[in-house]
């Protein structure tokens, strides 16, 4: 069973998650689907502007379900005006159900990223003659193409990471040595808080010396020491939208040998940023990228991707690979995060976010990619 709540809500966001079920509607009708199946939080956030969990979305052409339960009972309408928000009192499936009586939905879309099979069988089973039916790609391919009002908020967060970074580097060397790689990434995050931020998009790496070596690493109980390098890859998220930066910070004299691959790291970015126009694929933008450290000679220390779509998620559509054969289009945000990776060393990796626009490329991070100028 389910009851329903009254809408309300700034008409801004209303047009613009309107306007998003529009678009995917029309996907759906060339898919000759009635209706859709939204379970992935991060899609029906961007669908309806709803913040909350454990809630699907149900809609077709002129409706929309919020399907969430008594916690979100007074948050849901005041975040989705325009959308029917029915608050279940059953099992998700019984009010999924009981959302679809009496409309005229024959074949349900769903994404099977999101749904499992046994979630599939259920829904088969409990909807009756309705049709469950795969449509993979209504959602993220307009979750890619960013909107002004998108564009503006993550602006925001990456301009808040930065402004932390900068604070951070402020305190000079004589702060950041004796100081844990833990702490100093706390210190960064709350930071990133104190500035105006809802929270990180990812922990924070924070990797001293030999440990820059490791893509991933997390922050652990290490000291920075004098003469260091600090490979530092961070993120700010504000309004469901996520900025993603890495720099490398010098504690002193910089080691000759990454001050070599910092250069041959630079020059890669620049080669990258350089080949990202609409209708390059991820593959071509990696090429130009790669083919910078192949010729240097660290072709094989560097073994991930060029980067990867930014939005609401950290990682998303589309990515710049060697296999990436999606082809960029105008209003896509993107990563772009050469690295040279020697353990026993350390590691550079130089990251910045990137418009796609209507003939080129905007790059929408500012800190500076000159080596001595991320010297403390």
């Amino acid at each position: 069973m389910v009851r329903k709540t009254k809408a309300a809500g700034k008409s801004s966001g209303k047009d613009a998650c309107a306007g998003r079920r529009g678009r995917a509607v029309r996907k759906l009708r060339a898919a000759k689907v009635d209706a859709m199946l939204v379970t992935n939080p991060v899609d029906v956030g961007y669908l309806t502007g709803f913040t909350g969990e454990d809630s699907y979305l149900v809609f077709g052409s002129g409706w929309a379900c919020l399907l969430t339960d008594s916690r979100f009972a007074e948050q849901a309408p005041k975040e989705c005006p325009g959308v029917e928000c029915l608050v279940r009192t059953s099992p998700m499936l019984e009010a999924l159900a009981g959302a679809l009586k009496g409309r005229r939905v024959r074949k349900l879309g769903f994404d099977p990223r999101h749904v499992t099979v046994k979630l599939c069988g259920d829904l088969t089973e409990k909807l009756g003659s309705r049709k469950m039916v795969e449509v993979s790609d209504v959602v993220s391919p307009l979750r890619q193409i960013k909107d002004d009002a998108e564009l503006r908020i993550m602006r925001r967060a990456i301009r808040i990471a930065e402004t932390a970074l900068k604070g951070l580097c402020s305190l000079g060397a004589k702060n950041w040595i004796g100081r844990t790689e833990r702490d100093l990434a706390a210190e960064l995050e709350y930071r990133m808080c104190q500035g105006g931020a809802d929270g990180v998009s990812f922990p924070t790496i924070l990797a001293a010396g030999a440990h820059g070596s490791l893509p991933h690493y997390m922050p652990g109980s290490t000291r920075v020491k004098a003469d260091q390098a600090v490979l530092i890859d961070w993120g700010a998220k504000v309004d469901g939208y996520c900025s993603d930066l890495t720099r490398v910070v010098f504690t002193g004299t910089i080691p000759a040998k990454l001050r070599e691959i910092y250069e041959v790291v630079r020059l890669a970015q620049k080669a990258g940023i350089a080949a990202i126009k609409p209708g390059v694929s991820g593959k071509a933008v990696d090429a130009a990228a790669r083919e910078v450290i192949v010729k240097a000679g660290y072709g094989d220390q560097f073994g991930h991707g060029l980067g990867h779509g930014l939005g609401r998620e950290v990682h998303e559509a589309p990515g710049l690979g060697k296999k990436a054969m999606a082809r960029l289009k105008s209003g896509v945000v993107v990563t772009v995060e050469p690295g040279i990776y020697l353990p026993g060393m350390g590691g550079v990796r130089i990251e910045d976010d990137v418009l796609v626009t209507a003939n080129s490329v905007r790059r929408l991070s500012s800190l500076p990619r000159d080596i001595d100028a991320m010297r403390l």
